[in-house]
């Protein structure tokens, strides 16, 4: 029986292969984005009504698409609950977005390097997909400039707030240069902040869709970065001409978001609780930062470059040396270490090898300057072949 059209382009995630890969206790994982299990909060299912077993509304609970607004208002974004639509994680988001928009050769424009699952699920509809180089405060506006010149994408997607892989984080100046000019050429913007709040080294900048004036745009986020991600319960808002459209493709995929998890998280938005519970998460994970900076300092100092992320999950790596990091996966693991290769993160990975994306939030800070030294052992015998 012949598949669609649209699954000879299916292709599996190298991500959830090293993960599987990396399952065996004795590997020290930089691999996956995922929360220090030791972070992961205590909840209280005790006082859920019983009516959260029952099916619920495409939209989601609307007490807590009342909380997600007045924290996305809080931020400068403009909306009401009548514009948030919850979903099963962001991913969801990126899927429902790339249904409303994406056919065989639709242009997309994406930053390089962006985060790997959503260029999979944007190549997956058949995107064609235009880069814009990141630069360590955020696009290069002349690059970005042109490419809206010469190309009419559907829509562009960014991560300006501690960018997975590249942990950029955009500035001020150059949020309201994008802002401008995807009002200048009448581009839709998808902007994802699922790490908004990990912020270590002081506050974060107004989203860019705040500073909108005549675009559509789409804001998603998520609560698995900061409380937990097995509760699957992210969101989006969208301008009110996008809204409709996102809602019945949500009604298509599923009747709707897992209503556990949303009385769950309802339970900490907005609560001196979950304040104080970012508050720890935060120093927690700026000590692993820290941690991680000093012994890439000893370990990857004659290898690669890098800056310290202000925030989010990851360093990332650009070495000195180039080679294609993906055949470095085997000799890692075989020594019991996981990483991420840089390849992936790029709509044309051969033309971009020599990088390397590392969680530094999973690893025990026990084991972590050990693991470091052996994965730039590995390096250091695959640049020598």
């Amino acid at each position: 029986m012949p598949f669609s059209e649209r699954a000879s382009r299916l292709k599996g995630s190298l991500i959830r292969e090293i993960l599987a890969a990396a399952q065996r206790p004795e590997v020290m994982s930089f691999a996956g984005g995922l929360p220090a299990e030791a972070m992961l909060p205590v909840v209280d299912w005790t006082t859920m009504p019983v009516s959260m077993g029952q099916y619920g509304m495409s939209e989601g609970e609307p007490a807590l698409r009342e909380a997600l607004a007045a924290e996305a208002r809080a931020l400068g974004v403009p909306c009401e609950a009548s514009q948030v639509l919850v979903v099963s994680g962001s991913q969801q988001a990126l899927d429902l977005a790339a249904k409303l928009y994406i056919d065989k050769g639709t242009q997309v424009m994406l930053e390089a390097p962006t985060y790997l699952a959503a260029l999979q699920v944007f190549q997956f509809f058949g995107a064609d997909c235009i880069v814009v180089p990141l630069e360590a405060d955020g696009p290069d506006l002349d690059a970005l400039r042109s490419q809206l010149q010469t190309h009419r994408p559907a829509f562009i997607y960014l991560i300006p707030t501690f960018q997975n892989p590249s942990g950029v984080c955009y500035s001020e100046a150059k949020r309201e240069a994008v802002a401008a000019l995807l009002d200048e050429f009448g581009v839709t913007l998808i902007e994802d902040e699922p790490y908004r709040e990990l912020a270590f080294d002081g506050g974060t900048s107004r989203p860019i869709v705040s500073r909108l004036q005549r675009s559509s745009w789409i804001y998603t986020g998520t609560v698995s970065k900061t409380l937990l991600p097995g509760l699957r319960v992210g969101y989006l808002i969208a301008s009110p001409d996008l809204f409709p459209h996102l809602l019945r493709l949500k009604q298509a995929a599923d009747l709707h978001t897992n209503r556990v998890g949303q009385w769950q998280a309802l339970q900490w938005l907005g609560t001196d609780r979950l304040k104080q519970h970012l508050e720890a998460l935060r120093s927690y994970y700026r000590v692993r930062r820290d941690a991680f900076q000093a012994a890439l300092q000893t370990h990857f100092f004659d290898l690669a470059d890098w800056h310290v992320p202000e925030g989010g999950l990851f360093f990332w790596l650009t070495l000195k040396q180039p080679l294609d990091t993906r055949t470095l996966l085997d000799a890692a693991l075989a020594v019991d270490v996981a990483f991420m290769p840089g390849e992936p993160f790029f709509p044309d990975p051969d033309a971009h090898k020599g990088h390397l994306r590392l969680n530094f939030s999973h690893v025990d800070p026990a084991l972590l300057d050990e693991g470091l030294r052996r994965l730039a052992d590995v390096v250091r015998s695959g640049q020598s072949l």
